[in-house]
């Protein structure tokens, strides 16, 4: 058995989870009709649809059974994936980073920052995520009542935080900005390098041209912080060794890249989701002005919501069985993370925005050994903004209809226009 063909070539379609109400729809029945089922998008490879958040929590809790390095950890077309291992040698991710290995390399490079992200590791950066917070309000109470929400603030308020901790200065955020977006954007002609709708072909080669990019500038940042090493996030990868050897190469690039693009877009999609959220719902942003304790809730339902990871692919190491279906070796998983958020198994009324879920089992920050590095950060973030926030403002509504970032993979809000008024 196989999904129904527009639904699965809907799961690879960056415009179905540009419109929300229709990747929602996908999933919904799927979850209804083939919670685990195979997809063969046309021009891709065969893969499992894990959309059941038991089910990717099973999976996720095997790490040696479902690899993250075997095939590509983001869904590819064959195309693209055949030249990705050209280009890297056999390897079948191009950035070899956390987030795409496994077993003793995933937990030595894990353990480079871990130690620094824990929550009580993070709790003594309030103060300074405060300090920009409060710069990023006063701005914004600045532009006379209105703005984008999304463009004004929240892409740019985590990137300024995590630019800090990772030791970047301010006047290479522009070009940080720039290129994180483009690695993540490629299917959107709004924000990719090249302006138009682009072939899968066209989004790779891009892909590759903003890395490269990014790869120079962090062999600069590699060179001059062994040199002179600080206490930024930066200086620890620089400096880091795994039995007694400076990272190799791809690692440290790899490394690099996914804290400054994983780190940064995730934290800003969810951001500008919440402001969404609390915009169209009135009575859910006098709830929280009257009601402070709510902003850990309001965080927490907003990662939910938005899910800004939409999913990451597994390959299983032998033959299995899960949720009754026999899965074979070297067989390709995606880990649908939006459609395990809206599972009505776990969550009551999952299309509503809800406050009082006790306990919120979101998956949007994955879960088992992979789950986000930086999720205590991320959520210490867009606490302090949002009590920044409703210490300031007396309404907020949206002025205009936002809009989402075409993408299959890391993808949230891009436009989110607002009115608002001061206390």
């Amino acid at each position: 058995m196989t999904l129904h063909q527009s639904l699965a070539d809907a799961i690879v379609d960056g415009r179905a989870y540009a419109d929300g109400d229709r990747i929602d729809a996908v999933f919904r029945q799927v979850r209804a009709e083939a919670p685990l089922d195979v997809a063969e998008p046309e021009g891709y490879d065969p893969f499992w649809v894990v959309s059941r958040h038991a089910d990717i929590k099973e999976i996720e809790r095997q790490p040696d059974l479902f690899h993250n390095a075997d095939r590509a950890v983001v869904v590819q077309t064959k195309a693209n994936a055949a030249k990705i291992r050209q280009m890297t040698g056999g390897e079948a991710n191009m950035v070899r980073s956390v987030v795409s290995v496994d077993g003793k390399e995933h937990k030595d490079l894990r353990g480079v920052l871990f130690p620094h992200l824990t929550p009580r590791s993070v709790r003594p950066m309030e103060e300074q995520v405060r300090k920009i917070a409060c710069e990023f309000v006063n701005e914004m109470l600045e532009f006379g009542g209105e703005c984008d929400f999304a463009k004004q603030v929240a892409f740019l308020y985590p990137l300024r935080v995590l630019m800090a901790f990772m030791g970047v200065p301010p006047e290479d955020e522009p070009m940080m900005l720039k290129l994180t977006q483009e690695i993540f954007s490629g299917n959107d002609p709004e924000l990719n390098r090249s302006g138009k709708q682009q072939t899968p072909e066209e989004v790779l080669q891009a892909t590759l041209a903003s890395i490269a990019e990014l790869e120079n500038y962090f062999l600069d940042v590699t060179a001059r912080l062994r040199e002179t090493p600080d206490n930024g996030l930066n200086s620890l990868i620089a400096n880091a060794r795994i039995d007694g050897e400076f990272l190799t190469r791809r690692q440290l690039l790899g490394y690099y890249i996914t804290a400054a693009t994983a780190g940064h877009d995730t934290t800003s999609n969810a951001t500008a989701g919440i402001m969404w959220a609390v915009a169209e719902r009135p009575q859910l942003f006098e709830q929280v002005r009257q009601d402070r304790s709510l902003i850990p809730a309001l965080v927490d339902e907003g990662v939910r919501w938005v899910t800004p990871v939409k999913h990451f692919m597994r390959t299983a190491t032998a033959d299995c069985e899960v949720a009754g279906q026999k899965i074979a070796k070297g067989d390709w998983l995606m880990l649908c993370y939006s459609s395990a958020n809206r599972d009505e198994l776990v969550f009551d009324d999952p299309f509503e925005f809800r406050l009082d879920r006790k306990d919120n089992a979101q998956l949007g920050f994955g879960y088992g050994v992979h789950v986000c590095l930086g999720q205590h950060l991320a959520r210490l973030e867009m606490r302090v903004l949002m009590e920044e926030l409703f210490d300031r403002l007396a309404s907020v509504e949206l002025s205009g209809t936002p809009a989402r970032t075409i993408s299959n993979f890391v993808c949230g809000p891009k436009r989110v226009p607002i009115r608002f008024k001061a206390c």
